[in-house]
């Protein structure tokens, strides 16, 4: 007698070929669902191989669109980057691909969820947080490996699948345009070519296609997951790579000096609660819609260059620019007197001085 339905995040790779035949072999109806999320995939051959396997019904659920909309622009207006130097494509994706697997499971009246991650790692985490606050009700069915990989070991190259070695690369740049509306972009344009790219996916993955191609995004690095333990993570963001840089650059060109302040704290919180796990929290809706907020005036165009891995800023334009040409120069005055510096600078000293006065440091060397 069956225990229930259960429907399971499948890839068709061998560990959640293996939980397939565990689950079944537990007693549950399996359904399995595979998300199509832009990643090389051949779902046709893992369609075959979850019937062959026993699955009672296969989803296979073209989610690029929403992804690159509702996940990705976010996290470009945030500039989500997680202690620095990771973008966090895995962590934006889980969920996306956990909230259709709660509509299957709602659909189908499936008691039960479960995932191929491992049982040290964060995506179990994200997985389940996500199941859990959009289908309270659900049991999550656990089937936990773990794996390891040395991080004094080089990664070998035949690990990287979207992106050219740098040293292999063309050995001219491609020089694109790329405009900006409320912080996403609207439209890219190769200048070198003249392909131009103007809906959400298409711009995303011609990004990607570009990066990849000169060695962009590559990263190597030891991270602090969630549970409390640090990882090696190697990771290829090629197209998000890109999109950092260029609306790192439109943000502070139009942006307010201390709104963007206060914006690059909400940025670091909201690559935090992604990581950990908790995109469908009451705290990160509060904080993307401080960060969408934020992003009203950041409108206009950058020019760039993608070329041996790295992506030069040529330059930039915007109706809302806050650059005042006359007031920064060194040749015009404008409207700014500079005998105001001066008192500025006197009173900024005050609390300098009094610092140094009580701690007695006036007349030591330093």
């Amino acid at each position: 007698m069956s225990k229930g339905t259960v429907v399971l995040a499948y890839s068709g790779g061998l560990d959640t070929s293996c939980i397939l035949v565990w689950l079944k072999e537990q007693g549950y109806d399996v359904i399995a669902y595979l998300a199509n999320i832009g990643q090389d995939e051949d779902f046709e051959a893992a369609r075959k191989k979850a019937e062959s396997l026993g699955a009672k019904k296969i989803f296979i659920e073209d989610l690029r669109k929403e992804f690159v909309e509702d996940f990705i622009w976010p996290s470009v207006q945030a500039n989500a980057v997680y202690e620095d130097r990771y973008l966090m494509g895995t962590a934006i994706a889980r969920p996306c691909i956990a909230r259709r697997q709660v509509e299957i499971a709602r659909k189908e009246g499936a008691q039960f969820v479960s995932h191929g991650a491992t049982g040290k790692g964060n995506d179990q985490i994200r997985f389940e947080l996500t199941c859990y606050a959009l289908y309270p009700e659900v049991k999550v069915s656990l089937f936990h490996y773990c794996f390891f990989f040395f991080p004094q070991s080089q990664a070998p190259p035949d690990l990287y699948l979207m992106t050219k070695n740098p040293a292999d690369s063309p050995n001219e740049p491609d020089v694109l345009e790329m405009e900006f509306r409320n912080g996403v972009p609207i439209k890219v344009t190769n200048e070198t070519n003249g392909i131009s790219k103007n809906a959400p996916l298409e711009i995303f993955s011609y990004l990607n296609e570009i990066g990849g191609k000169h060695g962009v995004g590559r990263i190597d690095i030891v991270e602090n997951r969630f549970i409390g333990m640090k990882s090696r993570g190697i990771y290829e963001t090629p197209g998000g790579t890109i999109l950092l840089k260029a609306h790192l650059d439109i943000e502070t060109f139009t942006m307010d000096k201390e709104v963007r302040r206060i914006k690059q704290g909400l940025g670091i919180k909201f690559s935090e609660l992604v990581y950990n796990g908790f995109w469908y929290s009451p705290e990160c809706d509060f904080v993307r819609h401080c960060i969408a907020k934020s992003q009203e005036n950041v409108e206009g165009k950058v020019q760039l260059s993608v070329f041996k891995g790295q992506v030069y800023i040529l330059g930039r334009e915007s109706p809302k620019s806050l650059y005042n040409e006359e007031l920064v120069s060194m040749d015009v005055q404008g409207d700014y007197d500079p005998c105001d510096a001066s008192g500025f600078i006197r009173i900024n000293a005050v609390r300098l001085r009094e610092h140094h006065r009580l701690q007695g440091f006036s007349g030591k060397k330093q």
